[in-house]
């Protein structure tokens, strides 16, 4: 009888193990933002009657230019979410930003009935946007940017668009190799006022 405490004793020091541990495994992951867009139950008819679940749409982002989204359906909202958030990290995209806080040019996106805009900003102007948009380039790491939606409000749609947009986005680099010429010559032709002051200069020279 005097050992069993001992057992037990082993069998917490190996739990704490195992949270000590658990850690290193998610580190990968410890950096990304999480965010849920919408959530809403529905029903589906069967044999017994009406079967409710729960349906979670969820963006995510490390805030340094890669973002995604997913959703996820399940019975309790838990689930829904784990579920929604799992899709997202698998589906994340590598969108280009300028000076780690806007966009390099004005994008436009459709899904559906919705249609949205975004434009590069000047420093301070923050993030003018609202709803999913707002959660999306909020993750992805945008600090100033101007955004307008119109048509469709269903979330679902709103954040497809603002997807179509971001995928063509593009650096001067990128835009510089295709056309075959330097990224000097393109940062000359810029004069969207977006840019920083002292960031114009330092484009030229690279």
């Amino acid at each position: 009888m005097a050992q069993q405490p001992q057992r037990g004793g082993g069998g917490n020091d190996r739990n704490r193990r195992d949270n000590r541990n658990a850690p290193a495994v998610d580190g990968p992951d410890s950096d990304i933002v999480e965010k849920l867009v919408h959530i809403n139950r529905v029903a589906a008819t069967v044999k017994g009657g009406r079967r409710f679940s729960f349906a979670a749409l969820m963006v995510v982002g490390d805030g340094k230019g890669r973002v995604g989204f997913g959703h996820g359906k399940a019975r309790e909202v838990p689930e829904a979410i784990r579920k929604a958030t799992e899709e997202a990290k698998k589906t994340m995209i590598k969108v280009p930003l300028r000076e780690n806080r806007t966009l390099h040019h004005d994008g436009n996106g459709r899904w559906g009935a919705g249609k949205i805009m975004m434009r590069a900003a000047p420093p301070g102007t923050g993030v003018i946007a609202g709803g999913p948009m707002r959660a999306v380039l909020e993750t992805l790491g945008v600090q100033d940017v101007v955004g307008k939606s119109t048509g469709s409000s269903n979330p679902y749609n709103m954040i497809r668009a603002t997807f179509e947009a971001l995928k063509v986005q593009s650096s001067p680099r990128q835009v510089a190799s295709k056309r075959g010429k330097k990224v000097a010559d393109l940062m000359g032709r810029r004069n969207d006022g977006a840019s920083a002051p002292e960031a114009a200069p330092e484009a030229q020279e690279a």
